[in-house]
């Protein structure tokens, strides 16, 4: 990645790290890449309810009108269906400003390229090319020539059609407890399970620009886990702040994440035929027990690293049809470009209603090996993963666990983190496996040692 770039786009503190006149930088040069590669004159424009994105609209959009590009304005939309939008307004690209499941005062711009997709790791190095350089060569036109503003009136409407031929053709007599996260699925998510005669219970849906994941969202579940419990919902659903990630709860108010979500949506699609290859695209953090399920289901897994970016890359590659992370990003490629948190909410509730189980039920199904993640705040995070007693270290445990577990140490994608995760039979040995690779880590990090 680059000087800008993270595996998600541009993050920063709003109006500080990420002011208006980079957000301005970026719609230009953001703007004449996509029309260079796509042709069209249009740039869809979406965001979530964080304060800052009004001004940050504002400057993005004039960056984009400034290269004669029009902004067909979304207003507050999921990023899904910014994605979405992208590809069935045929404009030459999108943009969307959020921050997904971080605190209100940052905020953050992602592209996505006109097919509805993630811009390639090119497309970025090219922007951030043009924002850096002094002589960039975009177009300034006067007159006619400068774009103009296009709101798009319909546009949740568009999307709401969109989400609806997902899931179940009726979720009469399911009642449902949907947390929004104060976020950009708000008034979209509560309208599209009431569309389809659930009764639902709200939490998160009073937006004020300040208070999007505060102390709600799919990161933050236990406010949901109660309201399941005291409505008597037979489940929960909970986004985060741009509704691209699903965690559910089920009856009893236990937490469902990514994995056993993926795991019931892969057996149900498999025995309707409907999963490509037999395969699923996960990452290294997945649960081993997901794996496990899954091969004894007759499923195939590929690995990608952290991010969904990567996930949807191998399944581009590989022909796979769904994918995700434990984390809630789950992409079925047969609606949607992206990680969709309602038409994931949507699957799973088909899923229930087919089936007859409970979400309970389906969860229970999915065998966890005990995990435990600790994360050691280090200087050099290369340094510490270069190191051949770290390497050793590694390899001894596995050797230990054998086919009972696995190792993980990998550095954060955004803190100055090493992040040590171990997965095995017993829990007693996963903490012995985490404690002795951290002191290596400290080691290592203290210098104490020649590396």
């Amino acid at each position: 990645m680059g000087i800008l770039f993270g595996t998600d786009g541009v993050r920063g503190i709003a109006n500080k790290e990420l002011g208006p006149e980079l957000a301005f930088k970026l719609g230009r040069a953001g703007a004449h890449i996509l029309t260079r590669r796509a042709g069209g004159k249009g740039i869809v424009v979406g965001r979530d309810t964080r304060a800052s994105g009004e001004m940050l609209e504002a400057a993005i959009t004039a960056g984009i009108l400034s290269t004669g590009a029009n902004a067909l304005l979304l207003g507050i939309v999921p990023t899904p269906a910014v994605a979405y939008l992208t590809r069935a307004l045929r404009a030459a690209g999108g943009v969307v400003i959020s921050a997904s499941h971080n605190p209100a005062p940052d905020n953050g711009i992602k592209f996505f390229a006109a097919d509805g997709y993630k811009l390639p790791d090119a497309a970025e190095e090219e922007i951030e090319s043009l924002v850096f350089s002094k002589t960039t060569g975009i177009p300034s036109p006067v007159a006619g020539g400068i774009g103009r503003l296009v709101p798009v009136k319909d546009a949740a409407e568009r999307y709401l059609n969109l989400a609806l031929k997902a899931g179940p053709e009726s979720l009469k007599g399911f009642r449902i407890a949907v947390d929004c996260a104060h976020g950009a699925a708000y008034k979209l998510a509560p309208m599209v399970f009431k569309a389809l005669g659930a009764q639902v219970v709200g939490l998160g849906t009073e937006p004020d620009g300040l208070n999007i994941n505060q102390g709600c969202g799919s990161t933050k579940p236990q406010s949901l886990q109660e309201l399941v419990l005291s409505s008597g919902a037979d489940l929960g659903l909970a986004f985060d702040g741009d509704a691209d990630r699903l965690i559910a709860v089920d009856e009893q108010g236990t937490v469902v994440d990514g994995d056993a979500i993926i795991l019931a949506c892969a057996r149900f699609l498999r025995d309707r035929g409907e999963l490509p290859l037999d395969t699923v695209v996960v990452t290294v953090m997945s649960n081993l027990g997901l794996h496990r399920a899954l091969k004894a289901s007759g499923i195939k897994t590929v690995v990608t690293k952290v991010g969904d970016r990567y996930v949807l890359e191998e399944m581009l590659r590989t022909g796979a049809r769904l994918g995700g992370e434990q984390s809630g990003h789950v992409i079925f490629l047969d609606h949607n470009t992206t990680g969709d948190g309602i038409i994931t909410a949507l699957k799973v509730l088909q899923v229930m209603r087919e089936t007859g189980k409970t979400l309970g039920d389906l969860s229970a199904e999915l065998k966890r090996y005990p995990q435990l993640l600790e994360n050691v705040r280090v200087i050099d995070k290369d340094r510490i993963l270069k190191s051949p007693l770290l390497e050793a270290a590694i390899r001894k445990q596995e050797e230990r666990l054998e086919n009972d577990g696995r190792v993980l140490v990998r550095a954060s994608g955004t803190e100055s983190l090493i992040r040590v995760m171990v997965e095995a039979c017993d829990p007693e040995m996963t903490l012995q496996v985490v404690n002795e690779l951290v002191s290596v880590v400290r080691l290592i990090e203290g210098g104490e040692i020649a590396v």
